[in-house]
């Protein structure tokens, strides 16, 4: 390469003028317009000049004829219409040189400062032309098409970077005020706070927060409060999860429309007519969708016992928009702040409930018994009911002992439970912390014990009906949502066991339940068969099944195996949701009250001694947490007290030290 030869080279981007110094092992020594010198290898180069300066000259003199000749060749370049040149050869199916391009870019006479101009005519507007080693080749429409867009999105892409790191920048600086942002750059946030890298905006979002100088996420959410975007308490678990939070309209619609149903369901031959028998229901006082009642009378040989479960599935069919949408759903969702019901309102809380004094279809669970309680036969039979009484568990417990039928079903239930007992069942005897919210959005809690009279009688009735169900199921070979479970890893304790510790480790130790379409044995509740078929305003599971035994019963076409094994595949997700979203509100909003108590000292329990801390239960609020170990000698069933010294619920973290 000859010495004093301009030549030109690509740096950040741009196209710099500059003449070789020497050459020295496959290297030049350039001086660049900019009067700087560089070392480039000859692959490097851009464009070569014919054209030689005197390297000997003053290095000033030299510069300033580089940026002459730079400041020509750009003046040449900006007379170039590079579209008008594209639509003449487009259609060109060769490679052009670069002479020829000249060509037509210029009239003669030609020199090195017009192939220079055309260099960087297309290195400048990159839509229409590819070059390489002095060839252009002509983009065709549809590449041209997509560049254009890719080059949009890249300048929308940049506006939002823009307007999202001014957003930022200005809910750092001005703490006080409330600022509007881009809906675009909400979106984007949003998305990114919720679902991390998982996100399809995390890119965009990390390099907005990088260059409002963030490290972290965290910060958005109470941006987000401030601009009135979130809650202070929003439940962002319902948003990561994607959880529905409403019905569609033609859902809405549907169920308004079911709400005035015609009486045929009511006047169907199949249904045996029970409204004279007295049934009632025993809830929490706060419950509006009732599902279950229960009835017993006297009979010449004893007692008969009935099981009455409202028919969700003669109001809605399978495959119905309700249908889908209550699958979608697969488990109404209870929380302190809010309920999600799994049906829409009119329906769970209206015609689908066992509503005292309304008339209703169901299907009945009646039990032939001796007067000494032993059954002598059961029959599963479509019904025709009416609730005669609704009454609150603390109602049922004041009427145990004094009146029937309570005092009768309580006895029944605990001759159920001993019987389960007896088979290996593991009963778990905990009490549970019930949050609700008042309307002033004052947090209120209640510890329950599940082992109240009226409560276990419920929960009995519920077992022996469902176990009924599966039997039922089972022997008509009729598959269904059966759920099992093995012995567990490592057996406690027999029969009940009233002490915390104990059955907090047994609990540890119970195999994972099953959820198949075939039945096997329940070890943790002692019997051979199990499913739920109690609950179908709130579980889908439940209203599978109940379709199950309607089909034995010659009222409804029955799902297949298969068709149930993917049916339960698909609605395995939300219900897990379903779970975790309640579990972790549940915690939440314990959080918050404990927020109220920092510096209070609350009564905990040692669950488990690790090296640098131990897990322990904060008694009163059935709530485990981590104890650092700072020195602490403790041990597994310690009764202790903690203080509270710091904790936050939006972030899950609460921290403890032992008083």
């Amino acid at each position: 390469m000859k010495i004093g030869t301009i030549v030109e080279y690509i740096d950040q981007q741009k196209i710099i003028t500059a003449v070789i110094l020497s050459e020295k092992k496959d290297k030049l020594k350039l001086l660049n317009e900019n009067s700087r010198e560089v070392s480039l290898s000859e692959k490097r180069l851009l464009h070569v000049s014919q054209v030689c300066l005197d390297v000997t000259q003053p290095r000033n003199h030299l510069i300033n004829q580089l940026k002459t000749t730079a400041q020509t060749r750009g003046q040449l370049s900006d007379q170039i219409d590079i579209f008008d040149i594209w639509e003449i050869l487009h259609e060109e199916s060769e490679n052009i040189d670069l002479s020829a391009m000249t060509v037509f870019c210029f009239d003669p006479p030609l020199c090195c400062d017009h192939e220079a101009a055309v260099i960087r005519a297309v290195f400048y507007d990159r839509l229409y032309f590819k070059f390489n080693q002095n060839c252009f080749s002509p983009f065709t429409p549809a590449q041209v098409d997509a560049k254009k867009r890719q080059i949009q999105e890249a300048e929308k892409r940049d506006r939002l970077i823009q307007q999202g790191v001014a957003w930022l920048t200005a809910m750092q600086t001005e703490p006080e005020k409330s600022i509007d942002a881009d809906p675009d750059v909400l979106e984007c946030l949003k998305d990114y706070y919720l679902f991390g890298n998982d996100s399809v905006h995390a890119s965009l979002a990390r390099q907005m927060l990088k260059n409002a100088g963030l490290t972290t996420p965290d910060p958005l959410f109470q941006f987000f409060v401030r601009s009135k975007v979130w809650d202070v308490d929003e439940n962002v678990d319902l948003l990561s999860l994607g959880i529905p939070t409403r019905f569609s309209q033609q859902v809405t619609a549907a169920g308004r429309l079911l709400s005035s149903f015609s009486t045929r369901v009511y006047q169907d031959q199949d249904r045996k007519d029970l409204t004279q028998v007295p049934l009632i229901t025993i809830d929490g006082q706060s419950t509006l969708d009732y599902d279950d009642a229960i009835s017993l009378e006297n009979t010449d040989q004893g007692y008969r016992l009935g099981i009455h479960i409202i028919d969700v599935g003669a109001y809605i069919k399978s495959g119905d928009p309700i249908d889908m949408a209550a699958r979608e759903r697969a488990s109404s969702i209870y929380m302190p702040d809010d309920k999600l019901p799994m049906l829409p309102a009119d329906l769970s809380d209206d015609l689908c409930s066992l509503k005292q004094g309304e008339i209703r279809p169901a299907i009945s669970t009646m039990i032939q018994m001796s007067r000494f309680f032993e059954i002598r036969d059961v029959q599963i039979i479509p019904s025709i009911i009416q609730v005669h009484h609704q009454m609150s568990y603390m109602e049922a417990n004041l009427l145990n002992g004094k009146d029937d039928p309570i005092t009768s079903l309580h006895k029944i239930a605990t001759l159920l439970r001993e019987k389960r007992l007896k088979a290996g069942a593991v009963q778990i005897t905990l009490p549970e912390v019930n949050v609700w919210l008042e309307d002033n959005k004052e947090i209120r809690y209640a510890k329950v014990d599940r082992e109240n009279p009226s409560r276990m009688l419920v929960s009995e009735m519920m077992i022996f009906a469902n176990s009924l169900m599966a039997k039922f199921l089972a022997d008509h070979q009729m598959p269904a949502v059966f759920r099992s479970q093995p012995p567990p890893s490592q057996r406690l304790f027999n029969g009940i066991e009233t002490a915390l510790l104990p059955n907090l480790m047994q609990r540890r130790h119970l195999s994972r339940a099953m959820v198949t379409t075939t039945p096997q044995p329940h070890s943790g509740l002692g019997v051979k068969a199990y499913t739920t078929a109690t609950s179908p305003i709130r579980r889908y599971h439940d209203l599978l099944t109940q379709r199950q035994i309607k089909a034995v019963l010659g009222l409804n076409p029955a799902y297949s195996k298969k068709d149930l094994e993917e049916i339960l595949q698909a609605v395995s997700v939300p219900m897990a949701n379903a779970g975790r979203v309640q579990g972790a509100r549940k915690r939440y909003w314990l959080l918050k009250l404990l927020e109220s108590m920092r510096g209070d000292s609350v009564d905990a329990l040692v669950l488990e001694c690790h090296r640098d801390h131990y897990n322990i239960l904060l008694k009163e609020f059935m709530l485990e947490a981590r104890l650092p170990s700072s020195g602490l000698k403790l041990k597994q069933g310690d009764a202790i007290q903690v203080t509270v010294q710091h904790v936050d619920a939006r972030r899950n973290q609460l921290s403890l030290f032992c008083v």
